[in-house]
């Protein structure tokens, strides 16, 4: 089997992990691996079976009836599989990712995904991101990166771009949010949110999105031939 290379893309939420890791897996002709979508996809299932996401019990329960699947079609995009049945489109709602921040606090939950995770990286040259792969789903990717921006930036751009679609948005709100997740993804007993100790961290603060892909285009290039 011809080798294939990863690159980890860590940090925390609205540090515009997604839309950077996207450009890059698209520029180098890689897969992209968006782990929120699956987790936002545990949630959805616990969702429709009313079970709370912070219900240890009825989360260890269920999960055994959940089977998870990553599907991509033929322009490279990412579609989340549930039982069989395609609900990228349903994931995608500010309820189900905050309650997929809770479900990832889970050890079966976690445990249960790992090797999809793995197995995907083993089949394909992948850009994942997330906010433990290179120090836990993927130890040994090629390049890590840990992207991260001030809380008050991310704020600043998630306010911004709901704006943009028309929706409200109180900066104010969306601060304490991002702060609260923050916390949560650090402290949390499994798989923190942490900067592994080979990541390359890239602040972009004050960098535009052209100068992250450069910025992390030139990272990859010294350490993956492209």
């Amino acid at each position: 089997m011809a080798k294939t290379y990863s690159i980890a893309i860590d940090g925390p939420a609205g540090a515009g992990k997604s839309t950077i890791a996207r450009r890059i897996a698209a520029e180098l002709g890689y897969k992209y691996v968006d782990t929120g979508a699956i987790y936002r996809t545990v949630a959805y299932f616990l969702d429709l079976w009313g079970v709370s996401p912070k219900d240890v019990d009825g989360v260890e329960r269920y999960i055994d009836e959940l089977t998870v699947g990553i599907e991509y079609d033929d322009e490279g995009k990412q579609h989340m599989i549930m039982n069989g049945m395609d609900v990228t489109d349903d994931i995608r709602t500010p309820d189900i990712s905050k309650k997929a921040s809770d479900v990832s606090a889970h050890g079966c939950v976690r445990e249960m995904l790992l090797d999809m995770q793995r197995d995907v990286a083993k089949q394909y040259n992948v850009v994942m991101d997330g906010r433990d792969i290179g120090t836990v789903v993927l130890p040994k990717a090629d390049v890590k990166i840990f992207l991260t921006a001030s809380a008050e930036v991310r704020a600043k751009r998630r306010t911004l771009e709901l704006e943009a679609k028309g929706q409200k948005a109180d900066y104010n709100q969306i601060l304490k949010a991002i702060q609260e997740r923050d916390y949560n993804d650090s402290h949390r007993a499994i798989a923190p949110l942490k900067m592994a100790r080979d990541s390359i961290k890239v602040d972009t603060s004050d960098m535009n999105i052209d100068e992250v892909i450069l910025t992390i285009r030139q990272i990859v290039g010294k350490k993956i031939p492209v």
